[in-house]
């Protein structure tokens, strides 16, 4: 008896093999769903990043003012290139925790009184940490008098940082809130702009606060996503098929 060969394996139930058959189908149309949509993902994220740039680099237009400010509210005009004529206020400038290519430090956030009656939040750019410790602090004080620039509108950033919330009592600072810096600043909210202006660099500009330092990007990582589903997808493809051609052996014996 011992010496008898092995009897071949029974073929699955005809319910169970479609029941899987349906479940690679219905995995393999997800992957390939999840491949389509990283693919239009892809091509939305390059239009936006080619309107961003094409903001970024036109002429400078004035600032929007308040008949514009419900449309800044709702997220629109990011990064629209701008220009402002005023003078700062004194003894309401904010320090922002952050980071820049130079390193972590603070960003410089002052209000500008414009010549058109509203106040601008502008961030005048980055200093060091060291820079901003009193009596150093003093050095960062914003020009007197009129001025004139030009810089990047950029949308509130309300809460606080990802880790940190900003904590006024204690003059913490880790987002460019406007609200809520406008009202620790007993700043007029109906006259404060909902944006802030991250100022560019102009010539005879002091070493610091270091302008023109914002970054314009977005990170596009859809095609390799989608490449991956779409690998996933071929893989449940192959995997039916050696389950289809297991089965039809085991039909054949």
């Amino acid at each position: 008896m011992s010496g008898l060969p092995a009897p071949a394996p029974a073929p699955r139930s005809k319910v169970k093999f479609a029941v899987w058959m349906v479940l690679l189908a219905c995995v393999f149309g997800g992957f390939i769903w999840l491949g389509q949509w990283q693919v239009y993902r892809y091509h939305l994220k390059l239009r936006i990043s080619h309107a961003l740039q094409a903001r970024v680099h036109a002429a400078p237009v004035p600032a929007p003012g308040p008949a514009e400010w419900p449309r800044i509210a709702a997220g629109h005009l990011q990064y629209l290139h701008v220009s402002l004529a005023g003078h700062y206020l004194p003894g309401k400038q904010t320090l922002v925790h952050g980071t820049s290519p130079d390193g972590y430090g603070f960003w410089v956030m002052t209000p500008l009184q414009t010549t058109r009656g509203f106040i601008v939040l502008v961030n005048r750019g980055y200093v060091p940490p060291g820079l901003a410790d009193a009596p150093a602090s003093a050095k960062l004080a914003p020009p007197a008098g009129e001025v004139a620039l030009t810089g990047l509108l950029r949308s509130s950033e309300p809460g606080g940082g990802f880790l940190r919330h900003n904590q006024p009592g204690k003059n913490l600072w880790y987002s460019r809130d406007v609200a809520a810096i406008a009202a620790s600043r007993d700043l007029p909210a109906d006259h404060v702009a909902p944006y802030f202006v991250d100022a560019a660099a102009a010539a005879g500009d002091a070493r610091w606060p270091a302008a023109g330092l914002t970054k314009v990007s977005i990170y596009n990582h859809s095609l390799g996503y989608a490449i991956t589903w779409f690998v996933l997808a071929l893989g449940t493809l192959l995997a039916a098929g050696i389950v289809v051609r297991y089965e039809r052996r085991l039909d054949r014996h």
